[in-house]
């Protein structure tokens, strides 16, 4: 005896509730009432899931009892045939969740259709009570995906379940946006951002150029590489370690706001006095993960790489690197994100008239909101990506570590 999916089963009595409710000016007509209770029959097939696939979700069924006089009967499993009506649990799992993604597509779709048809604010208590109904059944449809990835171990569901969560969070951004009509200057909806970003390109390009290519990526650079070089030294001679690392310790704590003024009267307002704040906050985190990264290879591999006469150049450079590439990557990633917001907050105390940073200080002033949250998402966007960059190379470098293998 299988219990109901309490959350199908929810979802399915809040869905029909939404029919019954108002919706302001818009009515349960034409293409939304289709799209609405086709994803109500995707959540009903859902909900008896367990009854379509035999009552079983393992895939197995019963093995013949031995014959005997008083021994128990010990349960077996036999594979499925064709002809015994049980799906496969890996197929019954793909069935499950397209099932659950048409559903939650058909939903969403319905609910904006209505949206847009004129149901807005509190006197629409059907559309809002329809899109927690719509909110359950997209998280059992990402439930399903993530248990059908488990299994099958594909890169593109790894890649399209936090892509439909994404997007999930835009289409309630736009919603509520719409649906309780949030003045533009507080909350633009997603929609009008991504206009303003796609008419925006040619400027926000260039200001990806000077934030990004002239500003991020030297500093990055010069102070990644100049946080491992120091480690090494620390690491080769112990005691600045007790003089190095205070002092990086103290200049990691400096502000941005304060030292991005005194920057710019050093460099001048161009690009190096962006890229030295960059180095600045990217040269400390940089700096301690070396010297843990170095100190984490085993009192047995130093013993082995002792018998062999290794000297330590060579002890660094064949086992003490290798145990140290985990936590450098994890500096590398974490720097990603932290040079560009460094870049991007450098350029608010005076740089050339382009720029994130500047485009999104200039935009308030202007109170183009839509343009300072475009700009917003090309840096997330940026940061993201080359954050996404190092990872990749992380997966191809360090393959060897426990946290990447693969679980068969």
């Amino acid at each position: 005896m299988t219990r109901p999916d309490l959350v199908l089963l929810l979802a399915l009595l809040l869905g029909l509730a939404a029919l019954a409710l108002p919706l302001g000016d818009a009515h349960w007509t034409g293409w939304p009432l289709v799209l609405w209770l086709l994803a109500l029959a995707c959540a009903a097939a859902l909900l008896f899931a367990p009854l379509r696939h035999g009552g079983r979700r393992g895939g197995v069924i019963p093995g013949p009892r031995p014959s005997g006089s008083g021994t128990p009967p010990h349960p077996t499993s036999a594979p499925l045939g064709r002809g015994e009506g049980l799906a496969s649990p890996i197929a019954a799992a793909a069935m499950d969740a397209a099932l659950a993604l048409a559903g939650s597509l058909a939903g969403a779709a319905a609910l904006y259709l209505l949206l847009v048809s004129g149901a807005a604010g509190i006197a629409a208590s059907g559309l809002w009570i329809g899109l927690l109904a719509l909110a359950l059944l997209v998280w059992r449809a990402l439930e399903r995906g993530a248990a059908l990835a488990s299994r099958r171990k594909l890169p593109v569901l790894d890649i399209a379940l936090p892509l439909l969560f994404g997007l999930w969070l835009l289409y309630l951004w736009q919603l509520f946006a719409e649906g309780f009509e949030i003045p533009v200057v507080l909350l633009p909806p997603p929609a009008r951002i991504a206009a303003v970003l796609v008419t925006s390109l040619p400027v926000l390009g260039e200001d990806f150029v000077q934030t990004f290519v002239k500003s991020m990526v030297p500093g990055y650079v010069i102070g990644c590489g100049a946080g491992f070089l120091t480690g090494v030294l620390v690491d080769r001679v112990p005691f600045l370690q007790r003089g190095l690392l205070p002092i990086g310790n103290l200049v990691s704590a400096l502000p941005i706001v304060g030292i991005a003024p005194i920057m710019v009267m050093w460099f001048g307002f161009d690009w190096p006095s962006k890229a030295a704040v960059v180095v600045i906050m990217t040269f400390f985190p940089m700096l301690v993960s070396t010297i843990a990264g170095l100190g984490a290879l085993g009192r047995i591999e130093r013993d082995l790489m002792r018998t062999y006469a290794a000297s330590y150049g060579q002890t660094l450079r064949f086992a003490r690197l290798q145990a140290a590439l985990p936590f450098l990557f994890t500096a590398l990633k974490v720097n990603s994100t932290l040079a560009l917001i460094g870049a991007i907050v450098a350029e608010f105390f005076g740089t050339p008239i382009m720029g994130m940073g500047f485009r999104i200080s200039a935009s308030v002033g202007r109170m183009d909101i839509p343009l300072v949250w475009a700009t917003i998402a090309m840096a997330a966007l940026t940061g993201s990506a080359a954050y996404g960059g190092i990872a990749l190379l992380e997966r191809r470098l360090t393959f060897w570590h426990p946290s990447l293998r693969k679980v068969s």
